[in-house]
């Protein structure tokens, strides 16, 4: 299936949070995320057999759920093959950006803050927010510089609150309901990323 004007589900990932090791520093996180073959619940909070570990940058009820465009893992193979912490044939494992969503058909530049995802389903997510990068993203991508070149790209996906609950399968299409389409997740993004920052 080519990527184009299709929307859909590349796969579902969950993860419970565990200690890891970040700077010779223990910290919680469920980044992790490993892939899901059965349907999933998702509730307002999020999805079944998920969790987050950090409330302040994932979780509650506009940040819910984490989506990530597949378009992206390309790239992120490339850097992390330069950044010699993995092979250049090397696949990423879906939710290897801690997303709960891996996407195919919607970048951050269309994705409006307010715009609705309506699924075959019947669940409905609403854009709400970028994600924004951090040291976990750095350890989760095993190199140093990833939470820069996030800066930098715009690649950063993002938060979606859940309007009307479910059950989501890998594989469901989706489509956009637009919202008032005011700002979009890229310009919010960019807007929110101070220089020197990363």
């Amino acid at each position: 299936m080519s990527h184009g004007t299709h929307r859909y589900v590349v796969s579902i990932n969950v993860a419970a949070a565990r200690v890891i090791e970040i700077g010779g520093r223990r910290v919680a996180s469920a980044i992790g995320k490993r892939p899901v073959d059965a349907p999933v619940a998702v509730h307002a909070l999020g999805l079944d057999g998920d969790e987050q570990a950090d409330l302040t940058v994932h979780g509650g009820l506009a940040k819910a759920v984490y989506a990530y465009p597949v378009e992206h893992y390309p790239v992120w193979r490339t850097l992390r093959a330069q950044a010699r912490v993995a092979l250049w044939d090397e696949p990423l494992p879906p939710g290897a950006f801690g997303e709960n969503l891996t996407l195919a058909g919607l970048l951050e530049a269309d994705a409006f803050v307010g715009d609705r995802l309506r699924f075959e389903g019947g669940v409905e997510l609403a854009v709400s927010e970028p994600r924004h990068p951090c040291a976990k993203f750095d350890a989760a991508m095993g190199f140093r510089h990833a939470s820069k070149m996030m800066a930098q790209s715009g690649q950063c996906g993002f938060y979606l609150q859940v309007v009307v609950p479910g059950t989501l399968e890998a594989g469901e299409r989706f489509v956009v309901r637009p919202g008032e389409r005011a700002v979009s997740i890229a310009e919010l993004f960019r807007a929110r990323v101070r220089p020197g920052r990363y």
